[in-house]
């Protein structure tokens, strides 16, 4: 039975235990995602402002060949050659407005980029201070946690200590097939674990101080034992009983 209550302890601090790693995968989870949309939000700001160079530049480049097209067509000495600068300045004046008009989308998208990353740089920081005190309250449950484990674990060898070894195998067994729960308690003549009614012999046997037998449960195999419970609860389990046979 004290190896049967330690071993339930140690089940539930081994099932605390286990969801430490996936509590901190969580919280990694959310560190990574802050900081992959703060270089989603980098990249397309410095693609915004690649892309406004280029424009910029563009717009010189039209501006110049404009400018030449037009002191060229002073120097010709031909009324067709004339229009025909004329014609390529004009050309050359159209895609400069072009560009300009680019340029001046690719300012405006650059500044939204620019509230963009600095928006996205002030939730990274708050995510990476709320998961910082997220991970250090982790990790301060899982030492004391790992700390109670031990100490079960200490408190179980002290148990199987003083059980024959061929019984703790025995537990062990049934143990395994039963989720870690080799010991059930009878309550009202009944299985505490499975439900199954415990035989009049095997209640009076146990209900014996002196009793130096194993009984088991027929139904779930379990290893039986039998406390006799306060009055006041006897007699509500005997009225239990009395009604169900009504």
């Amino acid at each position: 039975m004290q190896l049967q209550e330690v071993d339930t302890r140690l089940n539930a601090v081994r099932a605390r235990l286990a969801v430490f790693p996936q509590r901190l995968a969580e919280v990694n989870a959310r560190l990574a995602a802050g900081k992959t949309q703060l270089e989603k939000s980098k990249e397309s700001h410095s693609t915004a402002l690649k892309d406004r160079k280029k424009y910029e530049l563009d717009v010189e480049q039209w501006k110049e060949k404009a400018r030449k097209y037009r002191d060229q067509a002073y120097q010709v000495k031909t009324n067709e050659a004339f229009k025909a600068l004329q014609h390529e300045a004009e050309m050359a004046e159209a895609e400069m407005a072009k560009s300009e008009d680019r340029l001046l989308e690719e300012m405006v998208s650059s500044e939204q980029y620019d509230r963009q990353v600095k928006a996205a740089e002030k939730s990274f920081k708050q995510v990476e201070e709320e998961t910082r005190a997220e991970r250090i309250k982790i990790e301060a449950e899982k030492a004391v946690t790992e700390k109670d484990l031990a100490g079960l674990e200490a408190e179980r060898a002290k148990a199987v200590a003083v059980i024959p070894e061929d019984l703790v195998d025995h537990y062990q067994r049934i143990a395994r097939k039963h989720g870690g729960v080799a010991v059930a308690a009878i309550r009202g003549e009944a299985c505490g674990a499975c439900g199954a009614h415990i035989r009049p012999h095997v209640f009076q046997e146990l209900s014996r101080e002196d009793n130096p037998e194993l009984y088991h449960c027929e139904l779930c195999t379990r290893i039986l034992y039998y406390i006799e419970p306060p009055a006041a609860e006897a007699t509500a389990q005997a009225a239990a009983a009395h009604a169900s046979e009504d």
